[in-house]
C-alpha cells in the first residue's frame, strides 16, 4: 500500500508542477483526438505521433496534421521532434488552411526542421513570403515588406534525425525560434499587410523524398497580450543591412530530390 501512496503522491506533485508552469500537452498519448490530418499518413504508436511519406508519389502537396483545439496567438510552444529520411518538416503557427488547393494544406509561419544546417530553425512562411531568417540570422520586415538583417550569431548545429527540442516564442509581431535552448532565428514583422497575429497550429509532412516525422512531446503555453514592436528606423542597429530574401538550393534535404516515377 505504501508504494502506491508514494506513487500517487509523486503523480500529484508532477501534475501540480505541470499545471504551475502553464503548459498544456496537445497530444493525449493514445490517439489523435483533437487533431486533423490525412489518416493514410498519420498515426500514433507507443505514444509517438508518426507521419509517413513513403515515396515521391505518395502525396502531391505538403500535408499537415492540424490542431483543432483552437488558434494560437501569443504563446510558447515546446516540441520534441525528429525527421528520418532526406527531407524536412516544420511546425506551422498562426497559419490558415488552403482548402481550394487540397485538404490539409496550410499557409503561414513555420519553424523549419531541416537537415541542412542553414535551414533548420529558420523563420519561414509556407506558401507565402518564403524564407526570412536563416539559422543564425535575426531579421526584420519593414512596413513595405523589405527584409533587413539586424543581428547574427553562430548557427545551431543539430542532427534532425535525432530527438531535438524546438521552441517557438510568439509575442505580438516578434517571433523567436530555438533548438535545444539555443536561439536560431528571430523575426520582427512590421509588414502589416501580410503578417498574421493569430491562426492555426500544425505539423508538416513534406512531399517528395521519402521521410518520416515523429513527435513525442508537444506542449503549449498561452501568453498574455503584448504591444506590437513599433517600427523605429532611428533605433535600428548600426550594423542593420537591407538584404535580399534568402533562396535555397536544397528544397527538401541535403541531397538530390528523388524524381516522381511516371
Amino acid at each position: 500500500m505504501r508504494p502506491l501512496l508514494l506513487l500517487l503522491s509523486s503523480f500529484a506533485i508532477l501534475h501540480s508542477s505541470l499545471a504551475q508552469d502553464g503548459f498544456q500537452s496537445l497530444f493525449n498519448g493514445h490517439n489523435l483526438t483533437g487533431w486533423d490530418g490525412d489518416p493514410k499518413l498519420w498515426k500514433i504508436e507507443n505514444g509517438i505521433v508518426i507521419g509517413t511519406n513513403a515515396s515521391p508519389e505518395a502525396i502531391a502537396n505538403n500535408s499537415f496534421l492540424i490542431w483543432r483545439g483552437g488558434t494560437v496567438k501569443n504563446f510558447e510552444l515546446r516540441a520534441t521532434i525528429r525527421v528520418i529520411g532526406d527531407n524536412n518538416s516544420g511546425i506551422q503557427y498562426r497559419s490558415r488552411e488552403l482548402k481550394d488547393v487540397a485538404p490539409w494544406v496550410i499557409t503561414g509561419y513555420q519553424c523549419d526542421i531541416h537537415p541542412a544546417i542553414e535551414h533548420t530553425g529558420m523563420t519561414y512562411e509556407e506558401r507565402g513570403r518564403g524564407i526570412f531568417g536563416l539559422n543564425g540570422k535575426d531579421v526584420m520586415l519593414d512596413p513595405e515588406g523589405a527584409l533587413w538583417q539586424v543581428g547574427e550569431h553562430a548557427p545551431v548545429k543539430v542532427d534532425v534525425s535525432q530527438w531535438n527540442e524546438y521552441v517557438i516564442l510568439a509575442q505580438g509581431n516578434r517571433l523567436q525560434h530555438f533548438i535545444n535552448g539555443q536561439p536560431t532565428s528571430e523575426l520582427i514583422d512590421h509588414h502589416a499587410d501580410k503578417r498574421t497575429l493569430e491562426g492555426l497550429l500544425a505539423i508538416q509532412l513534406h512531399k517528395g523524398n521519402p521521410n518520416r516525422v515523429e513527435i513525442k512531446d508537444l506542449r503549449l503555453k498561452v501568453l498574455p497580450e503584448v504591444p506590437l514592436v513599433p517600427f523605429e528606423p532611428a533605433k535600428l542597429p548600426a550594423t542593420a543591412t537591407k538584404i535580399e530574401k534568402p533562396r535555397t538550393s536544397r528544397p527538401q534535404g541535403t541531397g538530390p530530390v528523388v524524381p516522381v516515377k511516371k
